[in-house]
């Protein structure tokens, strides 16, 4: 009996695939994210015979990922039975796997581009657990094969580090796969594992700033691991965004290398283990100093710095310091960094080192004399390509490769997500004619000029009339070279003119992610976003409980709603220092509801989270207030699953 004997409900889409194939026509029941997997698997150039030569990944030298997860892998592995386990990166890199599973000996990246539609591309998509069986795949030596994959998360921040699969012959009734609870379990162990190594990491930098704080409130300290700040008072005035960057730089090529190179001195210096760390996000906490740290998360800058000869002016060994990590004391000899001109201080550097590795530096900041310490306006980057997440640096590369070729572009994506702005960055210097079927259905545009004058940017495609859908057709058809960017918000199926549209312009297409789905570039959005500060002012900054909750949020008006409640806080604040966890929008502050709300759902929970502040927490009160009853309002609170 073969597999499909075994496995009806799947013989129709394994009778579709063969016809999508062939290239005849589909019956109108293939699932719709299916016949997208497959279409998308065409547009990449996948061979779905995988003939010809296999894509050979680079694989890291190191992973963090792997190092955390192996332990958990070897306990699981022995109890797979017949199937088999894989470990990808969130590149969808192959960096582990045991037991078999056909064509695992040539996939070794999953990835949609290469191997079409399978559980791993899907489940680092949606962040979600995700389940492909038999003929939904494209390639095929996977049509006799189920898999179900699960997301693995970063403990501080949820991004998505990479994925667990777990792949079996072809399972009857397609589902649900008999091992999606041992990937669930090790996804789960993984995590687990993450975290408590990142905890780690952040007891260490915690320690190492602390014991530089406690020679007084006045000292100006700055500790990075390249994932987090800490900044006391003292320093966030020194410590504007040049400086910063200098620091950054400094904490990367420490971790990176290891090694603390010679200076023209002659002086010796310590070689240390060319080691990289893994690092989470830091715990804000008080300590007896008084010198509370302000924390951010901080990016990487860029190439090391060069660095000063030490401190001795006699060409002699550096200051030696100990910072005691929770092991045992490691002496650390600190350095003169070499700040860019202008900056109004100078810093020195001390390592900090735990279980042999480079997790970091301290640097105490000192102002020069004669020079006031004032935050200098240097040029920020541009809000279209702001992020360093996965999807969005793969949205950003691929519409940058795409808009070096004068042709028709689409940007696609949800409200806010940062399309036009994209667009406009795309644009460079050229200043475009811009049309905004928002404002006027009937654009009255003659697209026949357009051949050969400036390129047009055309939001709000989704509002086009129908005259000017067709003259858009008919623009593409004479003139395919022509330089078109368009922006589209999918909402309500299009018609069948509009549908044309799409499908012309879909094999030079960009999804622009939602801001739910890249919450880790959320940090790097704020000081964008943020208004300039006064000269001699310091920039707004964020407790990390703040930060977390702005992660948190699924900003269902993504970019363009952050820039709202940033501007906002940035112009009506009444106090200083970092804004606190209170100070965000009711919404934000209390967190995600557990289910994805309607608009009005939303609209509603913010009302109720705002009558409970405005009364203190007095539900009866709040209730009142509303005009509803109180059983009402605990029973709408409990539908939401965020009690106060």
């Amino acid at each position: 009996m073969t597999t499909l004997d075994h496995t009806p409900a799947l013989a129709p889409l394994r009778q579709a695939r063969e016809r999508f194939l062939s290239g005849r026509p589909l019956p109108d029941d293939v699932p719709d994210e299916v016949l997208a997997a497959w279409r998308r698997a065409r547009f990449f150039g996948v061979r779905h015979d995988l003939d010809g030569p296999v894509h050979e990944p680079e694989l890291p030298a190191e992973s963090p990922l792997l190092e955390a997860a192996r332990p958990v892998l070897d306990r699981i592995a022995p109890a797979l039975g017949h199937s088999a386990m894989l470990l990808t990166d969130e590149r969808l890199r192959v960096l582990w796997t045991t037991g078999e599973v056909p064509g695992d000996d040539r996939c070794r990246d999953l990835s949609e581009r290469e191997v079409g539609h399978n559980s791993a591309a899907l489940a680092l998509r949606t962040r979600h657990r995700a389940e492909v069986h038999g003929p939904e795949h494209f390639l095929d030596v996977w049509q006799d094969v189920s898999a179900v994959s699960v997301p693995l998360l970063a403990p501080d921040s949820g991004q998505v580090l990479g994925t667990v699969t777990v792949a079996s012959a072809l399972c009857a009734g397609c589902g649900p796969h008999p091992g999606a609870a041992l990937a669930e379990a090790t996804a789960t162990a993984v995590e687990a594992e993450l975290l408590a190594r990142s905890r780690t990491a952040e007891r260490v930098l915690l320690d190492a700033y602390t014991r530089a704080a406690a020679h007084g409130p006045a000292r100006a300290i700055v500790a990075l691991d390249g994932r987090n700040r800490l900044v006391s008072e003292a320093a966030v005035r020194l410590a504007t965004p040049q400086v910063l960057a200098a620091l950054e730089r400094s904490s990367t090529s420490e971790r990176a290398s290891g090694v603390r190179p010679h200076h023209d001195s002659g002086a010796h210096h310590d070689s240390w283990p060319p080691q990289d760390a893994g690092c989470g996000s830091v715990v804000e906490r008080s300590n007896d100093t008084g010198c509370s740290p302000v924390v951010e998360r901080s990016h990487d800058a860029g190439d090391g710095p060069s660095r000063e000869q030490p401190a001795d002016a006699g060409g002699g060994p550096a200051v030696e310091r100990s910072y005691d990590t929770g092991c045992r004391a490691v002496q650390e000899q600190s350095y003169d960094l070499t700040l860019p001109d202008g900056a109004g201080c100078s810093a020195e550097i001390t390592p900090v080192r735990h279980e042999g590795r480079v997790l970091g530096i301290v640097a105490v900041l000192q102002a020069r004399p004669a020079e006031v310490p004032v935050p200098r306006l240097v040029p920020r980057p541009a809000l279209a390509l702001a992020g360093g997440s996965v999807p969005w640096r793969h949205a950003v590369a691929r519409a940058v490769e795409l808009a070096r070729v004068h042709e028709p572009l689409l940007l696609t994506g949800e409200r806010g997500s940062g399309k036009t702005a994209l667009a406009r960055e795309l644009l460079g210097g050229t200043v475009p004619l811009v049309a905004d079927a928002a404002e006027s259905p009937e654009l009255g545009v003659k697209y026949s000029e357009l051949a050969d004058s400036r390129p047009l940017l055309l939001r709000h495609a989704e509002r086009l009339a129908q005259p000017d859908v067709a003259a858009l057709n008919s623009l593409l058809d004479e003139h395919p070279d022509v330089r078109l960017l368009v922006t589209y918000t999918p909402g309500a199926p299009p018609g069948p003119c509009f549908q044309r549209l799409l499908d012309t312009l879909a094999a030079r297409s960009v999804t622009v992610p939602a801001l739910r789905e890249r919450p880790e570039d959320v940090r790097e959005l704020l000081p964008v976003l943020a208004p300039r500060p006064a000269v001699g002012q310091p920039p707004l900054t964020w407790t990390l409980d703040a930060l977390r909750a702005l992660e948190e949020h699924p900003w269902p008006g993504n970019v363009t709603e952050l820039a709202h409640v940033v501007r906002a806080l940035a112009e009506h604040r009444r106090v200083t220092g970092p804004v606190r966890r209170a100070e965000l929008p009711d919404p934000v502050r209390e967190g995600p509801a557990a289910r994805r709300l309607s608009p009005m759902e939303h609209a509603e929970r913010t009302a109720i989270l705002a009558a409970l502040r405005r009364h203190g927490g007095n539900k009866a009160r709040a209730a009142a207030a509303l005009g509803i009853g109180r059983a009402t309002l605990y029973r709408k609170l409990r539908g939401y699953r965020d009690v106060p």
